[in-house]
């Protein structure tokens, strides 16, 4: 397959390319450098090989670029913390300035994991998955079979079970 069959092929199909992507991302912007991204790729695999099926390589090759994005963009706007306020955040990672708050902190972290010890076998896995391993629900839902929305009201479970044994610390 030629570049200048592609550059036709590319041309002929680049708006629904595009409103694809824009589909997939929700940002126009995103999807434009996404498109040019495509264009580069498969420019770069013909190069390399023959490409039989051009068009759907096309769109496999858009498609994959935006599930990379998406990917890219939950990693890097997951903390380990999600769920929990602000506030409670600081008060947990507040440097401990005397024994006092040693002791606090020591029975947080006991009556917390007394609370977490009491769970079901799929909620720990959910809630390790979830905060240890960075694990998106769908990702969650896929391992352990079940549903995301499972897997959301789990952990949705699960965090007020700690904001609980927080605030009864207080």
């Amino acid at each position: 397959m030629s570049q200048s069959r592609f550059n036709s092929v590319f041309l002929t199909q680049r708006l629904t390319l595009l409103r694809t992507l824009q589909r997939m991302v929700g940002n126009p912007s995103t999807a434009e450098d996404l498109l040019q991204e495509t264009y580069l790729r498969v420019t770069r695999a013909l190069g390399e090989r023959p490409i039989e099926h051009l068009e759907p390589f096309v769109f496999q090759t858009a498609r994959n670029l935006a599930l990379d994005h998406l990917r890219a963009r939950r990693v890097q706007s997951r903390t380990l913390v999600d769920d929990v306020p602000e506030q409670v955040l600081h008060n947990v990672a507040a440097p401990l300035g005397n024994s006092e708050d040693a002791v606090h902190a020591e029975q947080l972290l006991k009556r917390l994991s007394v609370s977490l010890g009491q769970l079901t076998a799929r909620q720990q896995r959910i809630f390790i998955l979830s905060r240890l391993h960075g694990a998106s629900y769908l990702e969650i839902a896929e391992q352990l079979q079940v549903s995301a929305s499972t897997v959301q009201k789990e952990l949705k479970l699960i965090m007020a079970i700690c904001m609980g044994v927080a605030d009864r610390l207080k």
